[in-house]
């Protein structure tokens, strides 16, 4: 079986993530990952989100998981931490854990199944060897 590389990003809760009850509303966990990935698509991988896209591809999320373990509250810094599990004709799984810096307990983790799609019919691509040894460092 392959090994990948994980790569952590940082962040911070801002205001506009709190919930009702004083902690970060459920949904943004799925937001703090999609950003990550953003980001380190960039940073790590050597190709920008907008460059694969301008390619004609385009990752979808199929299916989602997060096992949530304890709440991020108001200002508090935090690490999410990804990488791919596992890739195939049509996708890859990326795994999640966010941390709380504070405490380096985990605030959450769980896995991200994705699609390739073609951009412009917006059906499933298969993933070719170029893009498998782009993500495999």
């Amino acid at each position: 079986m392959k090994t990948y590389s994980r790569f952590s990003t940082s962040y911070r809760v801002r205001p506009d993530d709190i919930d009702m009850f004083q902690h970060v509303h459920n949904s943004k966990y799925f937001d703090y990952v999609l950003a990550a990935r953003y980001d380190q698509m960039r940073d790590c991988y050597g190709v920008s989100m907008e460059e694969f896209i301008d390619s004609g591809y385009g990752w979808v999320v199929r299916t989602a998981h997060v096992d949530y373990k304890r709440a991020l509250t108001m200002g508090k810094e935090f690490s999410v931490e990804t990488g791919i599990e596992s890739m195939n004709s049509k996708g890859c799984r990326v795994s999640f854990e966010i941390t709380i810096k504070e405490t380096g307990k985990v605030a959450c983790d769980g896995w991200f199944d994705y699609v390739l799609i073609d951009i412009k019919t917006g059906k499933s691509a298969k993933v070719t060897q170029t893009m498998i040894d782009q993500f495999s460092i």
